[in-house]
């Protein structure tokens, strides 16, 4: 019959609030009936402007009036589909689309729905297959990439290289030695624009590059650099010649290395046993986390060479210099060695 229905300024409340946190389109539909008619409006009015028949506008009314708001909630029936949601899940957790024959590197709605249908015969669509995924607290960004391999020895090098520094005798230095690589093709790093805009960093035609040595001293947190064309067994010898140099002070100097095979060359050996003065030690495979040097070139790259506008090689080079020359001394950012040196944490705090 058409007509409206008459209830409290309460229970209409109520039915607004249950409207707004109703997650699909039907049951809105429903709460819209029903405050529409509480409202007034005739069930022409109602079926024109909600797209429904006067069938279904019937039927809603008759169950509120009979059962109220609980008439009118959706049954809460068994999740039929929770079975291939978990499967999806595990899927996505412990495999790639490549183990069931799909040339896919990652997983989408799109391949899961295939799945679904080749293995179940479980039809659905994909946004039916997004929204469970959401529904099961996964989201769809960008991972963070890790080193696959792992260096076995990696406990016992880490040991004696916190043996070396925590018990480095007086006359002597230990430094982590590193390079850079410094391009006139900019990395890309975040940056502010326009909503909906997307800014462009201009690139060279042909990239320049230049290496940066670099050694950082684990006790006074000075920093050495030299600048090299390539990185081969020379340049790395011109360093170890202006470590040399630079610390004369010094009766042992240790410097920490990562496996680069110039760093092992024959060129290197006869070198330091024609100097004795040098001792090297090899960083952990893998693990550039270990080498403190890498979050001064992290910090180098974010402050100069993300999307520089630099037109030309000689100008991107003035501008590195520039900055080590106000980072000469840089802090240790690691906590790897356990026992910072003072003058790090006085570094870090300033």
């Amino acid at each position: 019959m058409d007509g409206h229905l008459r209830i409290s300024a309460s229970e209409r409340k109520r039915l607004l609030r249950t409207l707004h946190r109703a997650p699909r389109p039907d049951e809105r539909l429903r709460w819209n009936i029903i405050l529409l008619l509480v409202d007034g409006h005739t069930w022409a009015h109602i079926a024109a402007v909600l797209y429904c028949s006067t069938a279904t506008i019937a039927r809603w009314q008759e169950r509120y009036l009979k059962q109220g708001m609980a008439g009118i909630a959706p049954v809460q029936e068994p999740n039929r589909l929770s079975w291939w949601v978990a499967r999806i899940v595990v899927w996505i957790q412990t495999c790639t689309p490549t183990h069931f024959g799909y040339l896919r590197s990652r997983w989408c709605c799109s391949t899961l729905v295939l799945l679904l249908a080749r293995e179940y015969s479980v039809h659905v669509s994909r946004e039916t297959v997004r929204r469970y995924l959401h529904q099961s607290q996964l989201v769809w960004r960008r991972p963070r990439p890790i080193l696959r391999p792992h260096d076995p020895d990696y406990e016992q090098k880490v040991r004696k290289l916190k043996r070396l520094l925590n018990e480095l005798p007086d006359g002597e230095i230990a430094l982590f030695q590193d390079e850079a690589e410094v391009c006139t093709n900019p990395k890309i790093g975040s940056m502010w624009m326009p909503q909906g805009e997307q800014a462009t960093v201009q690139t060279p035609g042909n990239n320049e590059k230049r290496h940066l040595i670099g050694s950082l001293a684990w006790d006074t947190c000075r920093l050495v650099t030299t600048w090299a064309e390539r990185r081969n067994s020379a340049s790395f010898l011109a360093h170890l010649d202006q470590l040399r140099s630079t610390l004369r002070c010094y009766r042992r100097i240790h410097v920490i290395c990562d496996n680069a095979s110039f760093h092992k060359s024959k060129a290197v050996l006869a070198y330091l046993k024609k100097h004795p003065r040098l001792k090297l030690h090899y960083l952990p495979k893998y693990a550039p986390e270990t080498n403190p040097i890498e979050r001064v070139w992290w910090h180098l790259h974010n402050d100069i060479t993300r999307n520089h506008t630099c037109p030309n090689l000689d100008a991107l080079l003035n501008l590195v210099n520039r900055w080590l020359h106000h980072h000469q001394y840089c802090p240790i950012e690691t906590a790897i060695y356990s026992v910072i040196p003072r003058i790090s944490r006085a570094l870090s705090a300033g």
